[in-house]
Parts: C-alpha cells; structure tokens; sequence
C-alpha cells in the first residue's frame, strides 16, 4: 500500500548501527530510572514489557520490514499492544479490576473486530513490507485476545471490584454513530464497500473508546494510576505514529467522490487520528509533566500530577 509515495523516504533505512545504539540507550534509560526512583520507580513487570516491546520494534523495523517506512503502521499496533499488555499487567499485580472501564474495553474489543475482518484477508489497509504478510494482523489478535481477558476479569472473576456505577458514559449510541459516518465517509481501498466501512468504523471506535476510561477516572475522583497512564499515552503514541504514516499516505487514499477533488475518506481518516489527540490533551499535558519530575511510576491527576511515596 502507498510504497509509490515514499521513494524520498528510502534513507529511513539506513544507519542501523546507530539506531541499534539508540534503542539500547532508550531502554539503559527506563531501568536506570528505575534504579534511581529505588521503591518508587515502576514494577519490573512494567519494565520487562518496555524492554521487550521496544526489542521487538527494532527487530520488526529492521529484520522483517527491512526500514520500509510503512513499516510504521506495524509499529503502531505494537504500541496498541503494548499498551493492553501494561493495562493486564496491571490488573494482575492488583489483583483487582478497579479503575477499568469495561465500556472502554469492549468500544476496544469491537474496534479490533472490526478492523480485523478486513485486514486479515484482503490488502486495502496494511503496509506494504513484509511485516503486514502476517505480523500486523497477528499483533492485533494479541491485543484482541488481551483485552478480552480483561473483559472476563472485570465481568466474572474480579466483578467485585468493578466500579459499574461510574463506568456510566452511554457508549450505544457512539458506536451506532461510528458506523453511521463509517458507511458514509469510507474509501474504497478494498473495492468492497462492506469491509471499507468496516474498517472505517473501527477506526472511528478505536478513536472514542478512551471516552468512557477518561469519564470513569473522572468519576472516582480523576486520579490515574501509573499502568493506566502508561496504557492511555501508549494508545496516543499508537495514534501518532499511525497518523503519521497517513498523512504522508493521503493522497493515494481513493474514494467516490461526492465532490470532484475533494477527498472525504483522506479528511475523514486524518481528522479521526487528530481528535484522538484532541480528547488526549489535557492527559497528555499532565503525563508527560509527572514522567518528567518523577518518573514512570507516577499517578497523574488531571490537574495536577504527584508520584507514589
């Protein structure tokens, strides 16, 4: 998908010793912040996923994807992953589902779904390396099965500690609405206008289904424990970088016009990616001011931002 568009792009590829340099120094920084916050600094857990998620970046980047810029979109999804498996890994070492929205989790679960019955067999919406043969669509089962474990910790095994009255934003008619404005806006990457809306509206959902964690924390007081943070900025660098990649894609993005020269599904895609970080904002600001001051095991209020003792 798109390779034509990124001829310019090809040094991407190049100097791998130093970003094989810099990914080891990126990792050599998260331990040693831990080592330098001593009982305050995140869970070793939450640092072998960084360590090995960020290993297995690289690896994809340059062993399968061989620097291919559209290898990005993989990356993404390893972000998305990545920050379901902090979101588990929390509520394994909590033992407890408290602080999960469940409405979130299944916006989540339905967006995979969605997304899913696309990717896996037709080519409309992957990269165009190696790594959307099979990796892309197996990262994305992963988080799928995640979060659906997490569904059936919150719903059967810890549904004592799930705080269903503040979990209460209605989230119906939000995916009603996604799939209303997905069959209207789709491009036609597939030529199959079922599985291009499809596709679309899980993007949509993916886009909303943080509302309904950030209106829970809201509810219990706006306070947002260190793994849920960890888990809502890893979702917005997913964004980022997924973003990026279509930007530069845009204009190979086709769709049936309603207006001559007027691209909807291109505006609709990259204006789905930027309200994504509109809803992300005031969290964002707060995120990175407490990694900043006090490291990764910070609890982040959403007007202000103080670390565990």
């Amino acid at each position: 998908l798109f390779r034509s568009l990124f001829p310019r792009l090809d040094n991407l590829s190049r100097h791998r010793k130093q970003d094989t340099m810099f990914a080891a120094k990126l990792i050599s920084m998260i331990q040693s912040s831990s080592a330098a916050k001593g009982a305050s600094g995140p869970s070793k857990q939450v640092l072998t996923a960084y360590s090995l998620f960020l290993g297995m970046m690289f690896t994809v980047y340059h062993f399968v994807a061989n620097g291919e810029f559209s290898s990005i979109l993989t990356i993404a999804v390893m972000f998305q992953c990545l920050a379901c498996a902090l979101l588990t890994i929390s509520i394994l070492t909590k033992g407890n589902v408290s602080g999960i929205s469940a409405r979130a989790l299944q916006l989540e679960a339905l967006s995979f779904t969605f997304r899913l019955s696309s990717t896996t067999w037709l080519n409309g919406y992957l990269p165009v390396d190696a790594s959307g043969d099979f990796l892309f669509q197996a990262v994305d089962v992963c988080s799928l099965l995640l979060v659906l474990f997490m569904l059936y910790r919150v719903y059967v095994t810890d549904r004592r500690s799930y705080q269903q009255e503040q979990d209460s934003l209605p989230t119906h008619s939000v995916v009603l609405i996604c799939i209303l404005l997905a069959g209207l806006l789709h491009a036609d990457m597939n030529n199959r206008p079922l599985f291009d809306t499809l596709w679309m509206a899980g993007l949509f959902i993916g886009v909303v289904s943080v509302l309904p964690q950030l209106w829970l924390n809201h509810q219990a007081g706006g306070v947002i424990d260190s793994c849920m943070s960890h888990y809502i900025a890893m979702l917005a660098v997913s964004r980022i970088l997924s973003g990026i990649f279509m930007w530069y894609a845009r204009e190979a993005i086709t769709n049936e016009f309603w207006i001559e020269g007027v691209n909807h599904a291109s505006h609709a895609i990259l204006g789905a990616h930027a309200l994504h970080l509109v809803f992300l904002a005031d969290f964002g600001y707060n995120y990175v001011k407490a990694v900043a001051n006090k490291g990764l095991n910070c609890q982040i209020e959403m007007h202000d931002a103080s670390c565990f003792v």
